[in-house]
């Protein structure tokens, strides 16, 4: 007997749990730079609108799907198909985005623990445990496995917990936190010399780079950072009241994630370049800014090195902010296996999380002790390939597989009338055909 599920309490707890799922490191240390270096504020414009252009309609697509079916992705897709062979296909798409999630998770939690030891090393420092604080920022087998094992156990002890008592209230305690850890490293950075250069790299649009690679670039960011496509959305719609409306709500879930992502670049871009005014790198050979965990590993702490002992309190606010995003995006990925645990296999709710939990750190674990040849293939494998045509599987289910009387029925569940307005004139085929094609097309420049 499968134990009974959770829901949200409220709006604002799924707010919270669906942005906190959204608003990830890649939020963080690559819109940021993304838009510098792809035509400043011309790439946000461009990104924001494809935000709702292709990531919007694919969040209503998981989020209608799961409230409907209110059951994991395997079960979820299995209930709107009509057929054996539609069946089989749900079953195989359901099992395909467990599967990408955990192996998601397996990467980002390593990431993710290098989060944690930078928060540790300047706590470390501060009580003189110089030795530790060294140990904690080394590039060690033996450092990258404690440091996983300590991230993947907060996400476990979150999960465990349920939806409500774990998901929604750490949710809704850590988002806020977020939110205001980035404003108020944001006001301290744009005191710093050389902070609105940074900003005039960000702001200040230069159409002149705009390009339909540019526009494939903003278009895949959009929809990646929605954490579209291996089923946590459609997890969270599954725990969602039949009283809410789900057009209002995937809007605003939307606004925030694209809000927090540009907010973040508020915050990074100013800091490289009083980085660069401190006499740090932060172009590449290439001529381009650096990114992604060379930004967050060595540009932005050598810049609190030069700031002397304020340096240490600020890398213990950038480093709290980085795993607070780090650990919003790992509650909602490690909740995709887990209900697909609980509801299928009829395990309790502590026994599932436990179970792939470990799976998931074993996966984990493989990756460390075979970091060259493993780490850079599992992302490849899992958000190149696995999540878009996973996207594009969605699309089909929601478009041409599930029955347009019973979306109908599900989108006038806490929107009466949704039949009358705009959103149902257009959002049905809109996500039948023009999101499948926008997707393949970022697909296929990621890949050739």
């Amino acid at each position: 007997m499968s134990a009974p599920r959770g829901q949200f309490s409220s709006n604002f707890g799924f707010l919270m749990a669906a942005a906190g799922s959204a608003v990830g490191l890649g939020n963080i240390w690559g819109f940021p730079t993304n838009v510098a270096a792809n035509g400043g504020a011309a790439f946000v414009v461009i990104y924001l609108v494809l935000a709702f252009l292709l990531a919007y309609p694919v969040l209503m697509a998981e989020l209608a799907i799961g409230r409907y079916a209110r059951s994991n992705m395997v079960k979820a897709l299995r209930e709107i198909s009509p057929g054996p062979v539609s069946r089989a296909a749900g079953t195989l798409t359901g099992l395909g985005g467990i599967l990408v999630a955990s192996l998601i998770l397996s990467f980002y939690a390593i990431v993710a623990g290098w989060m944690v030891a930078h928060l540790a090393d300047p706590v470390a420092t501060l009580v003189g445990a110089k030795e530790a604080a060294a140990w904690m920022t080394g590039d060690s087998t033996a450092r990258n496995f404690t440091f996983t094992a300590i991230f993947s156990g907060f996400t476990m002890l979150i999960i465990a917990s349920g939806v409500e008592k774990g998901i929604e209230r750490w949710s809704t305690l850590l988002m806020p936190s977020l939110i205001l850890l980035l404003l108020l490293l944001i006001v301290y950075v744009l005191a710093q010399p050389g902070a609105f250069q940074g900003l005039e790299a960000y702001l200040i649009p230069d159409f002149s780079k705009l390009s339909p690679e540019l526009l494939l670039s903003a278009m895949g960011q959009a929809f990646f950072s929605l954490s579209l496509g291996v089923g946590t959305m459609l997890i969270y719609g599954s725990y969602l009241s039949k009283q809410e409306s789900l057009p209002r709500l995937g809007a605003l879930v939307t606004l925030i994630d694209v809000g927090i992502a540009f907010t973040a670049g508020l915050l990074i871009l100013p800091a490289m370049y009083v980085a660069q005014e401190a006499g740090t790198q932060i172009f590449s050979e290439a001529g381009d800014l650096i990114a992604g965990p060379g930004l967050i590993l060595q540009v932005l702490p050598a810049l609190f090195d030069s700031m002397g002992t304020t340096g240490l309190f600020v890398a213990i606010a950038f480093f709290a902010l980085m795993s607070i995003a780090s650990l919003t995006s790992s509650i909602s990925m490690l909740e995709v296996p887990v209900a697909f645990s609980i509801e299928s296999l009829g395990l309790k709710r502590k026994p599932a999380t436990l179970m792939m939990g470990l799976i998931i750190f074993l996966i984990s674990t493989v990756i460390i002790f075979n970091f060259d040849s493993l780490f850079g293939l599992v992302i490849s494998i899992s958000t190149e390939y696995g999540q878009p045509l996973l996207g594009v599987a969605l699309c089909i289910f929601a478009g041409w597989i599930w029955r347009r009387d019973q979306l109908l029925m599900e989108m006038q569940e806490g929107h009466e009338g949704i039949e009358n307005t705009l959103f149902w004139k257009i959002w049905p085929w809109y996500v039948r055909i023009v999101c499948p094609l926008l997707i393949l097309a970022a697909f296929a420049q990621t890949v050739l």
